[in-house]
């Protein structure tokens, strides 16, 4: 009986295998985040011929809405799990939204601001998903041209009853934006 103990104890205090399984594990852990960083990189190379974004102007133009939130990512138009992530737009951060007359401004502390052009700008609709995020209570997803590339940024609002007047708000800044662009183009 005293052996068959002796033995027992032996196995709780194996200290040398504990610390190698131990040290193993720390490898697997820091070999999955060098490849996942790999991919990142990856990813902003494959996408480093997209345009350079829109500098953000001194004068913004009179403010329709604001608010505080996140910025959950940009994807391409139609495909909310293609994260882009060139420029600085796959990585989430809190926002600050601003729609102005004349476009979409998403303040970012600690990261790059967001101007969208009220030209550049296609769509605003709910979802419930982008950049591989799914958000149950609803994002603010507005479809933008890059100078020929559509894009979809995602903004989760603080308050989330507010998405639907953003909707309207945007909706109605791309249609008055035709609108002009029309009127300027006829003779």
């Amino acid at each position: 009986m005293t052996g068959l103990l002796a033995q027992e104890q032996a196995r709780v205090t194996d200290w040398p295998g504990y610390i190698g399984w131990s040290v193993g594990l720390l490898i697997v852990i820091g070999l999955v985040y060098w490849l996942m960083r790999q991919g990142w990189n990856w990813r902003r190379t494959q996408q480093s011929a997209l345009p350079p974004l829109p500098e953000v102007p001194a004068e913004l133009g009179g403010e329709i809405l604001t608010a505080d939130g996140r910025y959950h990512g940009t994807t391409t138009a139609g495909n909310w799990l293609d994260r882009v992530v060139a420029h600085g737009l796959g990585t989430r951060s809190l926002a600050g939204p601003t729609l102005t007359e004349r476009g979409l401004l998403v303040r970012r502390p600690g990261d790059v601001d967001l101007w969208i052009p009220a030209a550049a700008l296609t769509a605003a609709r709910l979802d419930s998903g982008i950049a591989g995020k799914v958000v149950p209570s609803g994002l603010l997803v507005v479809t933008w041209d890059l100078r020929g590339t559509r894009l979809d940024s995602g903004l989760r609002l603080d308050h989330a009853e507010e998405h639907t007047a953003w909707v309207e708000a945007i909706d109605a800044l791309i249609e008055r934006t035709k609108t002009k662009k029309t009127e300027e183009a006829a003779p």
